[in-house]
């Protein structure tokens, strides 16, 4: 008889949907960021009876997965995002491309029809898992409830290696009962590929016979600790040291190591690259300029520059780093270090509002271990003014599908609720997910976003001259310029539930900045520049 009641207390009966929440908390997964529909409804009902889990709602899919890009960045685990059908996915692909270019850890739970409404081809059919797959390290379509446990159990798996996991929920699937045993299995993390000895002994070589070498990081190895390391072995081997153009996330300010960005620029780039011989890649990619111009070459390396990936980045980074070192003989203990450090402008009533002073003024008054998102595109500048400023995160836009900054904040600040969030955001680029400052107000969270409104996609002004379109007439002024009627952030804002103010002299958004930076919850400035 004990034996039998053992036996009953090991399994219960419950929906699919429950059980799938049972998965993700075994795996303390226990944040979602969601925008649901019907076919998601027996879902929401199982988050309702969770209260372990965060529920939070973005008005939009593209909100809804650069939130879980923001909080994977900080956390180093996944959020799980709940979307609708092939047309909420699709609206959430351009930040999940982000994501995966931060290397950013997420699960996906996208609704579907049950698996017998499929063959009517209603209005919302589509092929989900072709439009996952692209944006998606793995894709899996729960076919059997009772293997629910081992699909989470994957996908969990999967994006921790890193990436992103889309998991396809039929409706059935959702709303079925059946038997389950007590507890969820739990995923295992995936074996690393290991690094090779002979790899660090020619770098090591290199390095020894004078050769010009230059290290290029990102992922892993931007945190402080390895970043220590890096500075090390640049000290002690004489290479150059750069972080890839675009990184999920950087750990920098006073105290911790400099690192410049490898610039996608042309032109910069090039000069950057200039007579190396070799460019060694820890988790990064080879150089290359952002675009393509006529008559230029995509690569930034001198044609005899010889590429060598140390580590990938589903390896281990900072082991990399640590053999190198030894190789090179670099002290293991940290060198102090004096940051090349920028005053902020002088405050003066009526001076006109410059990028450049926003940057400065910014670096300047940063509060400790703030997260800094950076969307601000041709306005930025914080990132060099920003070496000596307080210790912080640095986040910005990886994959260059704009609409990042509002909603990837929004996600940090969801992570570290007891940090600043400052999101520096271009004006064109935040109305892709304007929708995002919902999010901030709904949850109070303690973001301030600055928006540089320069009223026209400013970069695409630069890139038709490069490409050799001169000359731009009334079409092509009407498709680059944000005016007629120009946008006003303060009243969208406002109107999202957001206090907002607006500045056109440097006194103005000074005072604004200070005032922002003295309270918790969110605000925005609309900075005329």
């Amino acid at each position: 008889m004990a034996v039998a009641a053992r036996a009953a207390s090991a399994t219960q009966s419950m929906t699919g949907a429950d059980r799938l929440c049972d998965a993700l908390l075994a795996h303390d997964v226990d944040v979602c960021f969601a925008n649901p529909g019907t076919s998601e409804m027996h879902f929401v009902a199982a988050l309702d009876r969770q209260p372990r889990l965060k529920c939070i709602l973005g008005l939009f899919e593209g909100v809804v997965t650069g939130a879980a890009d923001g909080y994977a960045r900080m956390t180093d685990r996944p959020a799980v995002t709940l979307l609708h059908l092939g047309p909420g996915l699709a609206n959430g692909l351009a930040n999940m491309h982000n994501a995966r270019r931060a290397h950013s850890r997420m699960i996906n739970i996208v609704g579907d029809h049950a698996v017998d409404h499929l063959p009517l081809d209603a209005p919302l059919t589509s092929d989900i898992d072709s439009l996952a797959r692209p944006m998606s390290r793995w894709v899996k379509r729960i076919a059997d409830p009772a293997r629910i446990d081992q699909d989470v159990a994957e996908a969990w798996s999967q994006s921790m290696a890193p990436g992103i996991s889309t998991l396809i929920l039929p409706a059935d699937m959702a709303w079925n009962e059946h038997v389950y045993r007590s507890q969820p299995v739990h995923g295992r993390r995936l074996p690393q590929t290991p690094l090779q000895q002979e790899t660090v002994a020619r770098i090591g070589a290199a390095i020894r016979t004078r050769r010009k070498v230059v290290l290029v990081l990102t992922g892993a190895a931007l945190r402080e600790r390895p970043l220590l390391i890096a500075d090390n072995i640049r000290r002690s081997a004489g290479v150059e040291v750069y972080a890839q153009g675009t990184n999920g996330r950087i750990e920098r300010g006073r105290g911790r190591a400099p690192i410049a960005k490898m610039s996608m620029m042309h032109e910069v780039g090039l000069d950057m690259l200039r007579d190396v011989d070799m460019v060694v890649l820890i988790g990064a990619k080879e150089p290359v300029s952002f675009f393509a111009y006529p008559n230029r070459p995509g690569r930034l390396t001198p044609p005899t520059c010889e590429i060598v990936q140390l580590a990938a980045p589903d390896q281990d980074l900072v082991q990399a780093l640590e053999w190198l070192a030894d190789e090179v003989n670099a002290p293991s203990e940290p060198v102090a270090t004096k940051p090349f450090a920028v005053a902020a402008p002088a405050a003066g009533a009526g001076d006109a509002l410059t990028v450049d002073m926003v940057n400065r003024l910014v670096a300047a008054r940063l509060p400790e271990q703030a997260i800094v998102c950076d969307e601000a595109l041709t306005s930025s500048g914080f990132f060099e003014y920003s070496y000596d400023a307080a210790p912080h995160d640095y986040l910005q836009i990886t994959g260059g599908a704009i609409g990042i900054g509002i909603p990837m904040a929004a996600g940090a600040a969801v992570a570290c609720p007891d940090r600043k969030v400052i999101n520096l955001q271009a004006d064109g680029s935040g109305m892709y997910t304007v929708q995002g400052l919902w999010t901030h107000a709904r949850e109070n969270l303690d973001v301030l976003t600055i928006v540089f409104s320069n009223r026209s996609y400013a970069t695409l002004w630069g890139e038709m001259s490069k490409v050799g379109a001169q000359n731009p007439g009334r079409n092509a002024q009407r498709m680059l310029q944000l005016d007629q009627p120009e946008l006003d952030w303060t009243k969208m804002a406002q109107g999202l539930g957001v206090e907002a103010s607006r500045a056109t002299t440097l006194s103005e958004f000074t005072r604004a900045l200070d005032a922002a930076l003295s309270r918790r919850g969110p605000s925005l400035i609309e900075a005329i520049v």
